[in-house]
């Protein structure tokens, strides 16, 4: 449908293409279909220009074939964390019991939603802001969002009894934060970002404590770099559970799936 106010496309697409935007073309379709006035036209383009992520702009972002609501702060879904979502569905049987720690927006936790048929699906992030977008996003799909830090705020009653925890947990090392592209580290929470010294610190206490949470035969799955695979199986392996890479070079992802026995 055109835009319900005179615009100039290809003059659009060559500011955000000179601005750097990749993928200038659709990025200027989904601004025009965003702005209702020139002026809100105007607006958007500018802040996005600027540096400002798409999706805060938009209000959501598409992961997984779904809309995903984005607030400003708030984690961006990637489209790499779908081969974690497939992961975990691959090893995941009928109605399980499901967690999703550090669920920013809670994209992942929907996507399993529309995957699986959970008994039990939950949420947990220690950023407020995420949690208070992450339950907007799960209205509807008998899911709980928890505030706190990864199983802390779980119900004890689960403690022994998941059949799949799912970790989007940041990976990044504390020195490369300030590599990574301006549109995350400007504009999404540090604590979203930076996994310590190696990038592993918040891994390594998933993996810990999954041990305890999860039941017999079941899974933890998480997204980790390609360089951190090794070091990160090893974690998992003295926490007692038996860790399987997956990589994907077409979305440059690598998750792990790691089963307790």
């Amino acid at each position: 449908m055109a835009p319900p106010f005179p615009t100039d496309r290809p003059a659009l697409v060559r500011r955000l293409r000179t601005a750097g935007c990749v993928y200038a073309e659709d990025e200027a379709d989904l601004l025009l279909a965003a702005a209702d006035t020139p002026a809100a036209l105007a607006d958007l383009t500018a802040r996005r220009v600027a540096g400002e992520p798409l999706e805060y702009l938009l209000g959501w972002a598409e992961f997984c074939g779904l809309r995903i609501a984005v607030d400003e702060g708030v984690f961006v879904p990637r489209a790499r964390t779908a081969l974690l979502v497939e992961a975990a569905a691959e090893v995941t049987g009928p109605a399980p019991a499901v967690v999703d720690l550090c669920c920013g927006s809670g994209a992942t936790t929907v996507a399993l939603a529309h995957r699986l048929a959970p008994r039990w699906l939950a949420a947990a992030d220690i950023d407020p802001t995420a949690v208070a977008c992450a339950r907007r996003n799960v209205v509807g799909l008998n899911a709980e969002v928890y505030e706190g830090d990864l199983f802390d705020p779980l119900p004890r009653r689960w403690r022994g009894r998941l059949d799949l925890v799912v970790a989007n947990a940041p990976y990044v090392p504390t020195d490369a934060v300030a590599l990574m592209p301006p549109e995350a580290r400007l504009h999404e929470a540090p604590v979203a970002l930076d996994g310590g010294p190696d990038g592993l610190s918040v891994l390594r206490r998933v993996g810990s404590d999954a041990a305890d949470w999860l039941a017999p035969g079941g899974h933890l799955v998480v997204e980790v770099g390609t360089t951190q695979v090794d070091a990160l199986c090893e974690s998992f392996q003295k926490a007692g559970l038996i860790p399987t890479v997956h990589q994907d070079e077409t979305r440059d992802a690598t998750a792990l799936t790691a089963r307790r026995p």
